[in-house]
């Protein structure tokens, strides 16, 4: 069975769902806004937090580095300066890692480039991201999987092909990973989920853990995933809906996120061992609900039972189930019954007595 280990942490078919808040950069560039995030985090169950890192003059080109940027989530007039203001300095990424460990919850993180990953590795981080939009960027995914660190890649926006691609990269140098099925629109549309890759990733990458990378704005979808064979969840993840940035909007707060992890680590209760047997929980409800055969009028020893004689109500406290009427009926009492009396087996003649009449009467 396939399976990744994150920081001490199994992630296997048979292991508890693992999930990562995705914090990316909703910390705003505040690493002490960053703190409270992976505090919140770890309170609420999670197993990972995750960051992102980008070293914006080596990755974007000089034109969308210096381009107009104006709109109300902008933290610069360029786009190069909105993303610098989002960027945490180098001792603040040390300082991070050392709380997250603190906090008790592994360090992810998605490189965007060769110089950022050289930083996370220098980290020690626990395991890698690869975002979606690095999945045809066949040099970078062996450059990080040469780091040897569990990595998971979201596959947004790819077909199979290019997962086929990805995987190829990265397999012969670090087998350690786990493909993230992803839909890379902010908030994805249920329409746009397409859950049923889950089963198509199951089957086609049978040695690899497979997972979702949610990004649609409730917590309903996810346990869907999980029974789909699922078992690492990313979430975004927020302590404010009305904070500045585009993340935000559709990032789950603490309250949800509580619930994203309660729901998915219920499931396994929930479903059980199959085999169908009525439960001590159920049995008081059932005896207030449930019916028993008694008399419908008062009937005197000898009466032979007939159509209209039993009848079946509730609670079902006693006596015989509604299922035996069939046997009763033609048989005659031994005892005599009150209305509403329960009706048992020690009230009527021996089952053989009523054959033997039947055979006399022919």
């Amino acid at each position: 069975m396939p399976e990744l280990v994150v920081d001490g942490k199994r992630i296997a078919q048979e292991a508890p769902a693992y999930v990562i808040a995705e914090i990316g950069h909703n910390h705003q560039g505040d690493v002490e806004q960053a703190k409270a995030l992976i505090h919140a985090a770890k309170e609420c169950g999670v197993d990972a937090v995750k960051f992102q890192k980008r070293d914006n003059r080596r990755l974007f080109t000089r034109a969308f580095y210096e381009s107009p940027y104006d709109n109300e989530n902008s933290f610069g007039s360029t786009y190069g300066e909105h993303r610098e203001a989002l960027e945490l300095g180098r001792s603040e990424w040390f300082e991070l890692s050392r709380y997250s460990r603190d906090e008790g919850v592994a360090f992810v993180a998605a490189a965007f480039d060769e110089p950022s990953a050289d930083l996370l590795a220098e980290l020690d981080v626990d395991a890698f991201k690869f975002a979606s939009g690095d999945l045809q960027n066949v040099p970078f995914l062996r450059y990080v999987a040469a780091f040897g660190k569990p990595m998971f890649l979201s596959t947004g926006g790819g077909t199979i092909e290019d997962i086929d691609r990805a995987v190829e990269a990265i397999v012969p140098l670090n087998d350690q990973l786990c493909v993230l099925h992803c839909t890379a629109s902010y908030p994805a549309d249920v329409e746009d989920l397409n859950l049923a890759v889950i089963t198509a990733l199951r089957e086609r990458y049978s040695e690899l853990v497979i997972g979702l990378s949610d990004h649609h704005n409730g917590i309903a979808m996810a346990p869907v995933a999980y029974m789909l064979g699922a078992r690492a969840f990313e979430k975004h993840f927020t302590l404010n809906h009305a904070w500045k940035g585009t993340d935000h909007a559709y990032s789950l707060m603490p309250d949800g996120m509580r619930r994203f992890v309660r729901d998915l680590h219920r499931i396994p209760a929930a479903l059980g061992d199959g085999v169908k047997r009525r439960l001590p929980s159920e049995e008081r409800p059932l005896e207030k609900m449930g019916k028993k055969l008694v008399a419908a009028r008062d009937l005197p020893p000898g009466h032979v039972l007939g159509p209209g004689d039993v009848v079946a109500k509730s609670p079902a406290d006693g006596g015989l189930p509604p299922f035996e009427l069939d046997g009763l009926l033609g048989r005659r009492l031994v005892n005599a019954l009150r209305a509403d009396e329960d009706i048992t087996l020690e009230d009527v003649e021996p089952a053989g007595e009523l054959a033997a009449r039947g055979a006399q009467q022919a």
